[in-house]
C-alpha cells in the first residue's frame, strides 16, 4: 500500500523534468545558480577596474590581470562545494575543465601560453562553463554538465585560434587570428634569404658610404637626448599644421621593439627583433635606407609587454652601445657593426631577465658605460670600461626599475641618477660612491626618468598609487639630503615620461594628458585622451608634440591655462610606445611595425 508521501514525491519530480525518468530525476537537484550570477559580473568588473579607480594603488593593474582568474577560481569553488550538483558531476566537471585547458595549451600559439593562460584563457573557459550551468541548471540530468563543458570548450577554443602581441596601456589585449602574418613576418619575407635566419655577421649596404666622424659628436646620443629630457632647443617651429602640415619624407617597415632612436649626423641607430635575432640597425636619416645591421641570437617575448628589445642604443666616442632584452650589453664599431665586446648581465648581476625584460639604455660617461641591472645587493647598477667591457664598480639600486641611469647636475655637481621602487639614487660617476639616496618607496616598479628643476630640486614621477613628488635638495657638511616639498596624485605617469616647461610639468596622468604646477603639484588641466603615448617638447616654440598610443601625431601649445590642441594627424598604425625624436627640422617616429620621418616647418 502506497503512503501519502510517495505520490507527492513522484509528482513533484515529474513536474521538474517530465522528459527524464523518475529514478534519474530523484538523483539530481536544481543548481544553486545565484552565486555564479553574482560572480560573472564581478569578473567583468575586475577587467576594467584600472579605468574605474583613477587614484588606486600602484598594483591595481594586477587586479585587471589576475582578478578574473581569482573570480574563476571562486566559480570552481562554488561548483565543487555549493552547486548542489552530484559529486560525480562535480568531479567530472573539474576533470573536463582541466582536460580542455591542457588541450588548448597544447595546440595554442606560443604567445597565448604562460601568463595568457591565467590572464585570459582560464577566465574565458570557466566563464563559459558557468554560463552553461546557469542556463541549464534546472535540467535534472548529467546533460547539463556535458553541455556546460561543450560551452567551456568553445570559450577555450577562442584562445586557441588567436595570438597576441601584448597588451595596450589599458590592459586590453592586442589579438589577431593566429594565421594572420605579423608585421615581423612581412619584414622578414622581404629580406634577402626570406625568413631571416640567425646571422652573426653584420649586413652592410655596400652602396652607402658611412661617415664615421658623425658618430664622434652625435646630436641625439641616446634615450631622450643629450639631457635625457626629450627637449629640443635652437629652432622655432610653425604652429600652423593646417597650412604647413608636417611633410612625410619616408616610411619603412621595422622589426618589433620599444626602442627609440639615437641620431648621429645623417644616421639613425635603433634596435629591432628580426626572427630569432636581436638587431642593432643603422639607417640613413634622409632616406630611411638601411646602412648596416648587426644581429645576435636572442629573442625575448613576454605576453603582456610583447616582443623585442626595450632599450635605445647610445652613441658615444665613435661607437654604439646597445642593451638587449635578454641581457646582452654590447659595444659595436659604428663603421660596420663589428662587436667589439659584449657582456651578459644575467651573469654579471646574477639574475634572470625581469618580467618585462632588461629595459635600461646604456649611459656612457668618461670611459664608462653604466647600466641598470637590478641584481640583489650591490648588483643594482653596473659600470663597465668602454675599452674592454670589464667591470669597474657596482652599486645597490633596488630590483624593480625599468628606468635608465642618466647624468644629472644637482647642486652644481655632475652625478648619475636613477629611479627605482625604493626612491631616487645618485652616485659619483667614476667610483659609484653613493652621493644621495632619497627614500620614497613605491609598491611595484618605476619606469620613468627623474627631472632636475632649478638646479636644486628633483621631480620624481611615479605611477598609480604614488603620483609625482618634488624634492628639495640641500647640502650640509658636504652631504646632500632631500626634503619633500609636495606629493601630487594629479600626475600619475606609468611608463610615459613627462616634459617640464616654464614652471609646469606636462605628461600623462594615467592615460589622459595633463598639466601640473611645479609650485604646488596642483593640476591645471586634464583632458588630452591620447592613452599611453609619449611627449616631446619643442622648447623655443612653446610646443609639445605628443605621439598617442594609437599612432596619432598631436601638436599642443605648452599652455598651463588650458588644453590647447592645435592639430592631430594620423602618423602610424599599431601600438606606439616608443619615444619620438626631433633633430633639426626632422621628426623621427617608430613603433613595433614601422618608422617614419616628417619634416617640420619652421616659423616665418
Amino acid at each position: 500500500m502506497m503512503t501519502n508521501a510517495e505520490p507527492n514525491t513522484t509528482e513533484s519530480t515529474s513536474h521538474d523534468s517530465p522528459n527524464v525518468p523518475n529514478s534519474a530525476n530523484a538523483a539530481f537537484r536544481p543548481l544553486r545558480i545565484w552565486i555564479p550570477l553574482l560572480l560573472l559580473p564581478l569578473m567583468l568588473l575586475m577587467r576594467f577596474i584600472p579605468d574605474l579607480i583613477q587614484n588606486g594603488p600602484s598594483m591595481i593593474w594586477m587586479a585587471s590581470a589576475f582578478g578574473p582568474f581569482l573570480v574563476a577560481a571562486l566559480i570552481m569553488v562554488w561548483w565543487l562545494l555549493f552547486s548542489r550538483a552530484r559529486w560525480y558531476e562535480r568531479l567530472l566537471g573539474i576533470a573536463g575543465i582541466v582536460l580542455i585547458l591542457a588541450v588548448e595549451q597544447w595546440i595554442a600559439h606560443y604567445s597565448m601560453r604562460g601568463p595568457l593562460l591565467i590572464v585570459m584563457t582560464i577566465p574565458m573557459t570557466i566563464a563559459a562553463f558557468a554560463i552553461g550551468l546557469i542556463l541549464l541548471g534546472q535540467r535534472l540530468s548529467f546533460q547539463r554538465t556535458a553541455l556546460a563543458l561543450i560551452l567551456a570548450s568553445v570559450g577555450s577554443g577562442v584562445s586557441a585560434l588567436v595570438k597576441t602581441d601584448g597588451v595596450w596601456g589599458n590592459f586590453s589585449f592586442g589579438l589577431d587570428w593566429r594565421w594572420t602574418p605579423t608585421s615581423e613576418d612581412k619584414l622578414l619575407a622581404r629580406r634577402p634569404g626570406g625568413s631571416g635566419g640567425t646571422k652573426t655577421e653584420a649586413t652592410k649596404d655596400s652602396s652607402v658610404t658611412l661617415d664615421v666622424e658623425s658618430f664622434k659628436n652625435p646630436q641625439w646620443p641616446g634615450f631622450r637626448g643629450p639631457n635625457s629630457d626629450s627637449v629640443q632647443h635652437g629652432l622655432v617651429f610653425s604652429d600652423d599644421w593646417k597650412t604647413e602640415a608636417p611633410k612625410e619624407l619616408w616610411r619603412v617597415p621595422v622589426g618589433p621593439a620599444w626602442s627609440s632612436f639615437a641620431v648621429a649626423g645623417d644616421y639613425l641607430v635603433t634596435q629591432e627583433q628580426r626572427g630569432g635575432d636581436e638587431a642593432v640597425v643603422v639607417y640613413d636619416a634622409n632616406t630611411g635606407t638601411q646602412v648596416w645591421e648587426r644581429t645576435i641570437p636572442s629573442r625575448f617575448f613576454e605576453s603582456l609587454g610583447g616582443l623585442g628589445p626595450r632599450a635605445t642604443p647610445t652613441v658615444a666616442d665613435g661607437a654604439i652601445y646597445a642593451m638587449g632584452a635578454e641581457g646582452w650589453l654590447m659595444k659595436l664599431d659604428a663603421a660596420n657593426g663589428e662587436i667589439l665586446w659584449k657582456v651578459d648581465l644575467r651573469k654579471e648581476a646574477d639574475r634572470e631577465p625581469p618580467m618585462w625584460g632588461f629595459s635600461a639604455s646604456p649611459c656612457v660617461h668618461d670611459g664608462l658605460v653604466i647600466i641598470y641591472a637590478g641584481g640583489q645587493g650591490d648588483k643594482g647598477v653596473l659600470a663597465f670600461k668602454t675599452d674592454d667591457g670589464s667591470l669597474v664598480w657596482s652599486a645597490a639600486a633596488g630590483v624593480q626599475s625599468y628606468g635608465t641611469v642618466q647624468m644629472v647636475t644637482l647642486m652644481s655637481k655632475p652625478m648619475l641618477g636613477l629611479l627605482s621602487e625604493q626612491g631616487a639614487h645618485f652616485w659619483e660617476p667614476k667610483s659609484g660612491a653613493k652621493i644621495l639616496e632619497y627614500d620614497w618607496p613605491h609598491q611595484g616598479y618605476r619606469a620613468l626618468q627623474p627631472q632636475v628643476v632649478d638646479g636644486d630640486k628633483i621631480l620624481i614621477p611615479t605611477g598609480l598609487g604614488s603620483g609625482t613628488q618634488l624634492v628639495q635638495i640641500s647640502e650640509s657638511d658636504g652631504k646632500l639630503s632631500g626634503k619633500e616639498l609636495w606629493t601630487s596624485k594629479d600626475m600619475k605617469s606609468d611608463f610615459n615620461d613627462m616634459v617640464v616647461h616654464d614652471g609646469y610639468a606636462y605628461g600623462f596622468d594615467n592615460a589622459i594628458f595633463a598639466c601640473i604646477d611645479l609650485k604646488d603639484g596642483k593640476r591645471k588641466w586634464k583632458g588630452g585622451r591620447y592613452e599611453k603615448g609619449q611627449a616631446f617638447l619643442l622648447a623655443d616654440s612653446g610646443l609639445i608634440v605628443v605621439v598617442s598610443e594609437r599612432g596619432e601625431l598631436v601638436l599642443l601649445r605648452a599652455n598651463p591655462e588650458k588644453l590647447e590642441e592645435l592639430a592631430k594627424i594620423p602618423a602610424m598604425d599599431g601600438k606606439t610606445w616608443n619615444h619620438p625624436v626631433v633633430v633639426g627640422t626632422k621628426l623621427f617616429l617608430r613603433n613595433a611595425e614601422e618608422a617614419v620621418c616628417y619634416e617640420l616647418k619652421t616659423a616665418k
